[in-house]
């Protein structure tokens, strides 16, 4: 019996030090050391991508998409778009929401409708309608064939915070109206914060729609 709790005793004291010494490494030391890699090596993506306006300020995140809406009012629930910034494409929630319009994380994912759901059909429709009548000013009347399909569907994911040059160049003379900038200005904007495909043949030409906004409030801030 003693040589047997002597035993016992010996694996659990080993089995203690491996779990200190393993706590230690990989606990510790290794999440150091990796924090430290991740900050020397490339600090910007380390901390999320964070995006800043010409005073220093972090206004998001360049990989996550966000609404540009009025403040609500009392008893409304649905958010009104602030049209004078540029918007974002759709966001879908899951579950009983149709539309996550507030970009929150814990709803990301795609409706999973069919292509010939009653549903997704009506709200794309009600879509088309809205940025037809959104985006046309006194000079400048929007066509239902200008619509570009970024600007009625979503990604993937509901959180894609780009989009397409044709839905960004869509917007520029409400933005410029709405700002009482030139249409030349805001068209310069957009043309600046095109980025093209990647190594010039993966992805499509794309807009980062924070980097946009953030340009356009600093050159809002000069006039």
């Amino acid at each position: 019996m003693n040589n047997s709790a002597a035993n016992t005793g010996r694996v659990l004291w080993a089995g203690l030090r491996a779990l200190l010494v393993l706590t230690v490494l990989c606990g510790v030391l290794y999440p150091l050391a990796v924090t430290g890699v991740a900050q020397l090596a490339m600090p910007g993506r380390a901390n999320g991508s964070e995006m800043k306006d010409a005073s220093g300020k972090v206004v998001g995140s360049a990989l996550i998409g966000q609404t540009y809406n009025l403040p609500l009012k009392e008893g409304e629930e649905t958010a009104t778009a602030d049209l004078r910034w540029f918007q974002p494409r759709p966001s879908n929630g899951l579950g009983t929401n149709s539309v996550n319009t507030q970009y929150q994380l814990i709803l990301s994912g795609a409706t999973n409708r069919s292509g010939d759901n009653a549903d997704l059909i009506q709200w794309v429709t009600d879509a088309k309608a809205a940025v037809v009548k959104d985006n046309s000013t006194a000079g400048h009347q929007v066509k239902p064939s200008d619509v570009p399909a970024d600007a009625v569907t979503s990604s993937g994911s509901g959180l894609d915070p780009h989009i397409s040059p044709e839905y960004a160049r869509l917007q520029v003379h409400r933005v410029a109206e709405r700002n009482k900038l030139t249409v030349a200005q805001v068209d310069k904007l957009v043309a600046d914060h095109t980025d093209d495909r990647i190594l010039g043949f993966i992805g499509e030409p794309r807009v980062n729609v924070l980097a946009l906004n953030t340009a356009l409030r600093d050159l809002t801030a000069k006039n």
